[in-house]
């Protein structure tokens, strides 16, 4: 074969090239070494010819290894290193090897251009592949001959081992030769090149990314290259490859560096996550090279590991462009940093990078300075952003004056401006105030702000804003502030009932569950429940109506929801809840409980377990529905007793009408007088005992309770609790003592449930009901240790003194 090496040496072992030569090798031709055809023979001290780098390397291997430096072919030791070159010997093989080249040439053209067989083209393509390594003249004399365009054709072949090499060959005549590259591009080549990256066998991958490699090197084809489409995406993917060979990675990787000297391969490149170009020129290039990559990437979509990336690189020197630079910088900068902000991440190093300071500066600067209200639009959305991030905005300093974005004046001056732009700014500045009230830490920074500026009629007028962006904003706002400013909110709304039926109205919309409508909802959930004027303004929309329906289909599967779901029927829930904390104030509010079977409502929704919130609010609402039950059961007249029982009432005995509820001593129903007995929610209010959340369980025993009130027969409610398997768990909430409103509670229904002597006395032997007790008495407070001391005398734990005082006093 004869085999080319370092593009300058024939193996003398060659077959093929053998019946090609015009002539014969001669044996002078060959380094004694190497057994290659030399091409810069020197003649040493012994007189011998060799390859000048093969006899360099024999004596620094001699030197190195401290053998006597001899000639490799005579061992006649030397006295000298001197290399004499041989020049006439050099000329004669030239022109030997120039001979043969024509010849090979010659055989190859016709392989080439004629229907040869798949080694007859393999063999031509070898011999300009030898042809050449040689030196950049034989490349330029294929060019001439004209066989790159054949090569080329060569790619489409059926033959991968073909393909192959032709590839590798058109990679010979490129290198170091720039009108051959140009050459090898003509027409879509390169496109099928870039098919190979994609498509391409692992060999021809090899192959094909090395040359494109060496056409890279070409600045004028860089831009040709990254033309074709998808070229820069495959060559990203190969360069990040885990699982291509090292070689195809480093050619592809090398590829890319070489594409980078093209402003639009950068661009490219960052489309495809490639981003460190793009930062290197937007750090390092030219003030127009800067700008261009600025507005770039201000345009581009990043992946959120993306933004960090750029945060860190690039973000100061964005920041500071943002300072300092003129108009069309500053636009630049800003539309990137608005890309890059929108990651809570990547935001919180925009902050460490100084970003607030510049930003409150573009948003409240006015006059000639002042920035278009285009580019205040996105000073808004970079200010929003970095709010959402949760960073600790309250410790951060704008100015020398120590300010932070939630010192009243700053906050101040956002609400003016709220008041005084248009929608767009409008939103942004709402989301940043929605931002800042998210956290606990600052939440009441901003609420004593609104209060200051008597803002709060402003920002309610926002409910009714025809943007739905301006609207849901404006409502998550009040949501946050309303468990501060629920009477301020209150006022607000009767001064302006519309705005309240306008949030009715979101809360209405039947196009599935948004985020708006569960927003809303919570906000007219917050507003003061004792609030009779709201809560009648509400029924007189037919608020109520509409929001018992949505509960209702919703608990029956008809309503279906995303995440909002939950938040939205909570709201309802409190909604609705708002009729039982005015029943006491208005005989129709009455009436409306009736109308809209409110217990048999809330005892259903006491089921919907994992929903907190909701069984909380159900049971709070029974509990005030069931406080009326003694007022609303019918009680029948009194029978007359017979004369025997009237002069003997010893004879009589205590017995319950047949219909009457045991424990309202009426005739009660679960619609009309709210009886819990009657609208089987003691069950299922028992059941909420068990619940992990202490405020559940509060609310049940609070319920449950009102069946042991005063003005109701205490002796039968016991006996209900014991029917429903309710003494017990009370018990136990007293026993585990979770917190003094739950013990509170529980001493109080305990001490009612000890009156009944049969429970008294079993439950005197109880040593953990004792203690409790004990616990009670000893560090609760003044009323609950009255109530302790009163059910510690009933199972005997503490003497009593009543009956012996008020003998003493007889006497």
């Amino acid at each position: 074969m004869a085999e080319v090496q370092d593009g300058s040496h024939y193996d003398s072992t060659s077959q093929s090239t053998d019946s090609l030569r015009v002539e014969p090798i001669y044996e002078s031709f060959l380094c004694p070494l190497t057994k290659q055809v030399m091409r810069d023979p020197v003649t040493i001290d012994s007189g011998v010819t060799f390859e000048r780098e093969a006899i360099l390397k024999w004596f620094n291997d001699c030197l190195n290894s401290g053998k006597r430096l001899v000639c490799p072919l005579t061992k006649k030791e030397l006295s000298t290193t001197d290399l004499n070159p041989s020049i006439a010997l050099r000329n004669t093989i030239d022109e030997w090897m120039n001979r043969n080249e024509a010849a090979k040439l010659d055989v190859a053209h016709k392989s080439l251009t004629s229907d040869c067989s798949e080694s007859d083209i393999l063999q031509a393509l070898q011999y300009v592949d030898e042809i050449c390594q040689r030196s950049r003249s034989s490349r330029q004399v294929v060019r001439r001959d004209g066989l790159i365009s054949m090569i080329a054709d060569l790619l489409k072949n059926s033959s991968s081992k073909v393909r192959q090499k032709a590839l590798e060959t058109l990679r010979s005549i490129a290198k170091d030769d720039n009108d051959n590259k140009v050459e090898i591009a003509a027409g879509d080549n390169i496109r099928t090149i870039v098919k190979f990256l994609n498509h391409g066998q692992t060999q021809e991958k090899e192959k094909a990314v090395s040359l494109l490699y060496e056409l890279s090197e070409n600045k004028a084809l860089s831009e040709r290259i990254g033309s074709v489409s998808g070229a820069i995406l495959i060559l990203v993917g190969l360069s990040s490859s885990k699982v291509e060979n090292l070689l195809i990675v480093d050619r592809a990787e090398k590829t890319l560096e070489n594409l980078e000297s093209c402003e639009k391969n950068v661009r490219q490149m960052a489309e495809n996550g490639r981003l460190q170009p793009l930062l290197r020129l937007l750090l390092e290039g030219s003030p127009y090279m800067q700008l261009s990559m600025a507005a770039y990437l201000g345009e581009l979509v990043l992946s959120n590991d993306v933004k960090v990336l750029v945060a860190q690189t690039a973000g100061s020197t964005l920041v500071n462009i943002m300072k300092k630079g003129n108009r069309e910088a500053r636009e630049a900068a800003l539309k990137a940093l608005n890309q890059i902000s929108s990651y809570d991440a990547s935001a919180k190093i925009l902050i460490e990078a100084g970003i607030l300071p510049p930003l409150i500066t573009d948003l409240f600067t006015v006059g000639s300075n002042q920035l278009p209200m285009k580019l205040k639009e996105v000073s808004a959305n970079i200010l929003a952003n970095v709010v959402a991030s949760g960073a600790r905005f309250e410790s951060i300093p704008l100015d020398h004056n120590r300010q932070t974005l939630v010192s009243e004046d700053i906050v101040h001056n956002l609400l003016h401006l709220i008041s005084n732009t248009g929608p767009a700014i409008e939103c942004k500045l709402l989301q940043v105030l929605v931002g800042l009230t998210d956290s606990s830490t600052s939440v009441q920074n901003i609420v004593d702000a609104i209060k200051s500026s008597g803002a709060i009629v402003s920002l309610i007028q926002f409910v009714e804003a025809p943007q739905r962006e301006v609207r849901m904003t404006s409502i998550k706002l009040l949501n946050n502030i309303s468990p501060y400013m629920g009477q301020e909110l209150a006022d607000a709304f009767r001064g302006n009932f519309s705005q309240l039926s306008s949030l009715v109205r979101v809360i209405a919309d039947n196009n599935g569950i948004s985020e708006e409508q569960a927003v809303a909802a919570g906000l007219v959930a917050d507003l003061p429940m004792r609030d009779s004027v709201l809560t009648r303004r509400l029924l007189q929309d037919g608020a109520f109506a509409t929001i018992i329906s949505k509960v209702v289909r919703i608990r029956q599967g008809e309503i279906r929801g995303g995440r909002f779901v939950n938040p939205f029927l909570e709201g309802l829930v409190r909604i609705v809840s708002r009729i039982t904390f005015v029943l006491d104030d208005d005989p129709d509010i009455v009436a409306v409980a009736r109308e809209y079977n409110l217990t048999a409502l809330f005892t259903d929704l006491l089921q919907m377990n994992g929903l907190d919130t909701v069984q909380i609010v159900s049971a709070t609402a029974l509990e005030k529905l069931s406080h009326q039950s003694k007022h609303l059961t019918k009680i029948l007249p009194a029978p007359n007793p017979g004369l025997c029982f009237s002069m003997f009432p010893c004879l009589s005995q205590k017995t319950v009408a047949t219909g009457v509820c045991r424990v309202h001593c009426g005739i009660c129903s679960s619609r009309e007088s709210f009886c819990l007995l009657e609208g089987k929610a003691v069950e299922k209010l028992v059941a909420c005992l068990d619940n992990n959340n202490e405020k559940v369980v509060e609310a049940a025993l609070a319920a449950l309770s009102t069946l042991l009130d005063d003005g109701v027969d205490i002796e039968q409610g016991v006996m209900v609790l014991c029917d429903a398997e309710g003494i017990n768990p009370i018990l136990e909430v007293l026993c585990e003592n979770r917190n003094e409103a739950l013990r509170q509670k529980a001493v109080w229904a305990v001490e009612r449930i000890l009156r009944m002597d049969e429970i008294a006395y079993e439950i005197s032997g109880n040593q953990n009901v004792g203690t409790a007790l004990v616990e009670a008495f000893r560090h609760g407070d003044y009323r609950t240790r009255q109530v302790a001391e009163k059910a510690l005398k009933h199972v005997d734990k503490l003497p009593n003194f009543s009956g012996i005082f008020s003998k003493m006093g007889a006497q």
